[in-house]
């Protein structure tokens, strides 16, 4: 169970105690749904594009690089905190494809679908809508089990938006995405992207969910927004009110203003 995973299934709990206050109250607790995941990542051209860090062998790490690192960490992670939790894995070209179609709890499992991974220089517009008939239908077979599913999409195209046709029964998944980008340019559109990328999540997704964006190439900020997901979709506030991490000490204005760099290229507004 996820830490603090308990929840009030009775919106007014139970007040024992008499009118002058000083009453205990009863939380019904009860377990949330464990989680089988879909991660599906981008593996267009763009995913070659150096991050602003280097690697064993002096060379900058690859976004492909630090998203495979990023993916590991979220995965050792959810399973400490919920061993029941449950990872699959595919990849988006133009259209997606399956690197790992059985769910697996095993870590191992997840480092072969990792392996699996390569890079489409031929890729141009992605279409999602596979992605979401697939999650559709594997989002049915999870609820039959009394598990929730979520898909993870970690895209990297700055260029074009994705194209996408909406499956015809919406909000039996949760949609969080995970975007790394090129900074605007004259063939470069991340706003536009972005944006797009949000409508989707806004109208398939079950629970609220989250949508991270980087334009830096800086890996504390993958690695930052990853950790954010790890929140379950039963136990989340909007997006809007997310204030994490917090700092453990006063941090100064120009601090501050260091922080603010990681996202600072597009507009969440």
């Amino acid at each position: 169970m996820d830490a603090a995973e308990v929840r009030s299934s009775n919106p007014h709990p139970a007040i024992h105690g008499g009118s002058g206050g000083g009453g205990g109250y009863t939380l019904p607790a009860v377990r949330f749904a464990n989680e089988d995941i879909l991660f599906c990542i981008d593996v267009g051209p763009e995913t070659l594009a150096e991050m602003k860090v280097n690697g064993p062998n002096g060379r900058p790490y690859t976004r492909l690089d630090s998203i495979k690192q990023a993916i590991m960490l979220f995965v050792h992670s959810k399973l400490s905190i919920n061993p029941d939790h449950r990872f699959a894995f595919s990849a988006l070209s133009k259209s997606t494809y399956w690197l790992r179609k059985e769910f697996s709890s095993e870590v191992d499992a997840s480092l072969s679908a990792l392996r699996g991974l390569s890079v489409d220089s031929s890729a141009s517009q992605a279409d999602l809508t596979q992605l979401f008939k697939v999650a559709t239908h594997e989002a049915k077979k999870s609820r039959a089990q009394n598990r929730i599913f979520r898909v993870i999409l970690i895209y990297c195209r700055s260029s074009m938006p994705p194209q996408s046709q909406l499956p015809s029964t919406l909000k039996l998944f949760t949609l969080d995405v995970m975007y790394l980008h090129d900074k605007p340019g004259p063939d470069n559109c991340p706003q536009v992207v972005y944006d797009t990328l949000v409508d989707a999540l806004e109208r398939i997704s079950e629970f609220e969910g989250y949508i991270f964006e980087s334009g830096q190439g800086l890996t504390r900020a993958l690695f930052r927004n990853m950790c954010q997901l790890l929140c379950h979709p039963q136990q989340r506030c909007i997006q809007d009110e997310l204030d994490l991490p917090k700092s453990l000490v006063k941090k100064s204005p120009a601090a501050d203003a260091l922080q603010g760099d990681d996202n600072s290229v597009i507009s969440s507004q």
